[in-house]
């Protein structure tokens, strides 16, 4: 996550009203739930859904081992009680779709972060979105970044009256909950076709910097940002 991601998820944590509940699927280590719970109104509920299972835990890291899984546990929880937000933060450690029946009601916040692999991701999306109250917001990391969460995006967002695509910080995208007219919807879908070259970018960014391929690399990088979170 950079700066910049922290601040537009600090952002949109801000805009809710006290009561409001946060979801997050993936937390990993915790950094991001620290940013939600630290940013939510008072009486807010932040519910933090990662099975800390090992797999899935970071770019070319899809499968790892019950210990590393254990590792980011006891980091989540370390981190969490070292900042003095875990009274804030309820824990689901359970793969997202088991946790679906954990959070009842609807969610004033969603921030999905987990698997990246184009079937969780497309059930992510599709389960956990449907809960997002209208007017609600929904975050996608890695978004026009990684093939698994675009085709997902492209199959349950592009043409989805009631979500409104906002705009992106690097791969953290958002949307708004709300009803689309027919002239909206084509609007929301050509600024999400728009991003279509930049995602084409980072997929040959991944290339050269896995290969290496360095001159390739500093011809879509010449900033040098390197990998494209």
């Amino acid at each position: 996550m950079t700066d910049g991601q922290a601040r537009r998820l600090w952002d949109g944590a801000r805009r809710l009203a006290r009561g409001a509940r946060i979801v997050e699927i993936g937390s990993y280590r915790g950094r991001s739930t620290i940013l939600l719970a630290t940013a939510a109104p008072e009486g807010s509920e932040v519910v933090a859904i990662d099975p800390h299972a090992g797999n899935d835990r970071g770019p070319q890291q899809i499968y790892g081992s019950d210990e590393q899984g254990e590792s980011d546990h006891r980091a989540f929880r370390a981190n969490l009680d070292r900042v003095g937000v875990t009274e804030h933060v309820r824990h689901l450690r359970l793969p997202s779709g088991e946790a679906l029946d954990r959070v009842e009601g609807q969610v004033d916040l969603l921030y999905i972060d987990g698997a990246h692999r184009y079937r969780f991701a497309r059930d992510d999306i599709r389960a956990w979105g449907a809960r997002v109250t209208p007017g609600g917001t929904l975050f996608v990391h890695d978004a026009f970044s990684s093939i698994g969460v675009t085709a997902a995006l492209v199959r349950c967002l592009f043409f989805d009256r009631r979500f409104r695509y906002v705009g992106r910080e690097r791969s953290l995208a958002e949307y708004r909950r709300t009803d689309l007219s027919a002239r909206l919807l084509a609007r929301h879908l050509l600024r999400q076709v728009g991003e279509l070259p930049w995602f084409g970018r980072n997929i040959l960014l991944k290339v050269a910097i896995a290969a290496p391929a360095r001159p390739l690399q500093r011809l879509l990088d010449p900033s040098g940002e390197g990998w494209p979170y």
